[in-house]
């Protein structure tokens, strides 16, 4: 793919999500030595155009027209670039053709999906001629799933290091955090609601800590779905939304990397809370809550806070490692701003910066298999995301 015209594309400029992650091309690379050659695609030129004149980008900034509609034209997109950025969902709906093209062509890919059967469909579909095109298929680049992904690597690479052997059994454990579901997360949660009435066959995958795993179903793993109260943390854990799609990715990238985590391995997510009645009041309430959690309006694709709100926004996870003798070990990872805009953007541009030098072979896989902790240097000087061990 060295000949190719574009280093990456950015497809899906035009959206709240795809202009936060050009934004970022502009803000961190500029005209600098390390800049890529990047270019902006969507389905509008006048829209295009008027993106790159607001976010400041060069005026000779390439522009593409390529529509999720006109297979055509996404093939044509891909054959000029080695990686392809997508904000285009939700993928179930939209996202088919542009996997398909990318696959057959080589192309690298990343995305923000949170879809558990469809990456499912595409694992079955695309996994094995993705290996022999080179073509890596990167799911989940965002805040669901890097910050747990990597969070998990992070702790078992330290776990290693101080007990010589990784963790079998972590818990992820969201401490704090400020900021918004995406509309692109509503729909996509719509969605699968939909394409489950549709194919009951989803169902097991959508419920299965090892739905991405195909082929290898590990030991019974917590859900984290009953709230309860966490001793050695002196808080209450409650139910954590985003925990059916990062356990999934956690298990595929132990998967894919040969179990450097071991075959037993377990993992769960919570939300902390308060100590005491306080918190356990907390804790139940946000359990009652996620049966409907965008309350009677969700907010719509396309749309999200203002620049205050992203900037103010932040989060902070921690991650428990229990070793066999008894031994813990926490590990943190800390984001500034808001986690499903703010941070996300910057996560998904990173992460195809990240896979313009990997050296790992193609398939169907996840950021923390792809790209590890090379990817957490990147966040780390370009996303102002902190990972590090807190004992």
């Amino acid at each position: 793919m060295a000949d190719r015209e574009f280093d990456i594309v950015v497809y899906g400029a035009t959206g709240y999500t795809g202009r936060l992650v050009a934004e970022h091309f502009v803000r961190e690379y500029g005209g600098g030595p390390d800049a890529p050659k990047w270019a902006m695609a969507g389905r509008s030129l006048t829209k295009l155009q008027d993106v790159r004149a607001a976010i400041g980008a060069p005026a000779d900034t390439p522009l593409i027209v390529a529509d999720a509609d006109d297979p055509a034209s996404l093939e044509a997109m891909c054959r000029r670039t080695r990686v392809v950025l997508t904000t285009v969902g939700p993928y179930q709906l939209y996202g088919d053709a542009l996997v398909a093209v990318c696959v057959r062509t080589g192309t690298d890919y990343a995305d923000l999906c949170g879809e558990p059967g469809w990456m499912r469909e595409q694992i079955d579909l695309h996994h094995e001629a993705a290996k022999a095109n080179g073509a890596r298929i990167c799911f989940s680049s965002g805040f669901d799933s890097i910050p747990f992904d990597l969070g998990v690597l992070m702790l078992q690479k330290e776990a290693v290091k101080r007990f010589g052997k990784p963790a079998p059994r972590v818990r992820g454990r969201v401490r704090a955090m400020k900021g918004t579901f995406s509309g692109g997360t509503a729909a996509s949660l719509s969605a699968t609601v939909k394409a489950v009435a549709k194919n009951p066959r989803l169902v097991p995958i959508l419920q299965s800590p090892f739905g991405l795993t195909p082929g290898f179903e590990g030991p019974d793993q917590p859900m984290g779905l009953v709230p309860h109260y966490e001793d050695d943390l002196g808080k209450w854990a409650a139910p954590f939304i985003m925990a059916t799609i990062n356990t999934k990715n956690v298990h595929r990238t132990n998967f894919l990397a040969g179990f450097p985590y071991g075959e037993d391995f377990r993992y769960d997510e919570m939300m902390l809370t308060s100590p005491g009645e306080a918190g356990q009041a907390a804790a139940n309430a946000v359990a009652e809550m996620l049966k409907n959690p965008f309350g009677a309006k969700p907010p719509k694709p396309g749309e999200g806070p203002s620049r205050e709100e992203r900037e103010s926004g932040s989060y902070d996870v921690l991650f428990i490692g229990e070793m066999p003798g008894g031994e813990r070990l926490h590990f943190g990872v800390k984001g500034r701003y808001d986690p499903g805009y703010g941070s996300t953007s910057r996560m998904l541009a990173e992460t195809g910066m990240a896979l313009l030098d990997s050296e790992v072979p193609g398939g169907v896989g996840t950021p923390g298999y792809f790209l590890g902790e090379a990817l957490v240097k990147r966040l780390e000087e370009h996303a102002e995301i902190a990972f590090a061990p807190e004992d």
